[in-house]
């Protein structure tokens, strides 16, 4: 292999690849080859197996009560590491928070490209595009994603928070 060919892998960035709302900007006849997986079988939409797993459910409240707390913690601690993510219940965030969050980010995501200013940047993995890209030969998912660091505070990049549209800000403050 080639030095031209090989991709350096550093932790924490991610390679810059146009985003899907980039490539959309014209009309597209086909899903570019990169992101088609032939690897993955297609999912069985609309059916449904009791048999199988479902998701973890973790209950926020009985994580505050002594009769519950380690039972639930052991829920939690087994969601974790065995499915990697899990549903929150009672968590307190009111319906209409919520709601209000999903509005902006849809907001958010349907902003012309030219209105982003939140593209990723070479130097870091923070921003609006593709996440964990590290190799050109990579396949890529045809999503676009927003990533931000919130919290510890010291590593939180301000300059995107400054960025973001002023209502999905404030939301976002509140938040963390």
């Amino acid at each position: 292999m080639s030095m031209e060919s090989k991709t350096e892998v550093i932790p924490g960035k991610s390679i810059i690849v146009p985003s899907v709302q980039e490539l959309c900007k014209e009309p597209i006849i086909n899903i570019p080859a990169k992101c088609v997986r032939d690897d993955q079988e297609d999912p069985l939409i609309g059916s449904y197996d009791p048999s199988l797993p479902s998701v973890p459910v973790i209950d926020v409240e009985r994580l505050d009560v002594d009769d519950y707390m380690n039972s639930e913690l052991d829920r939690l601690h087994s969601a974790c590491k065995d499915w990697g993510f899990f549903q929150v219940v009672n968590h307190g965030v009111s319906t209409s928070l919520l709601e209000e969050i999903r509005t902006q980010n849809e907001s958010f995501f349907k902003l012309p490209y030219e209105e982003k200013k939140l593209w990723q940047q070479p130097n870091h993995q923070e921003g609006f595009g593709q996440l964990f890209v590290v190799s050109d030969e990579q396949k890529l998912d045809w999503s676009d994603m927003f990533f931000i660091t919130t919290r510890p505070h010291n590593i939180r990049r301000v300059d995107l928070f400054d960025k973001l549209p002023p209502k999905f800000r404030s939301l976002s403050t509140f938040l963390v």
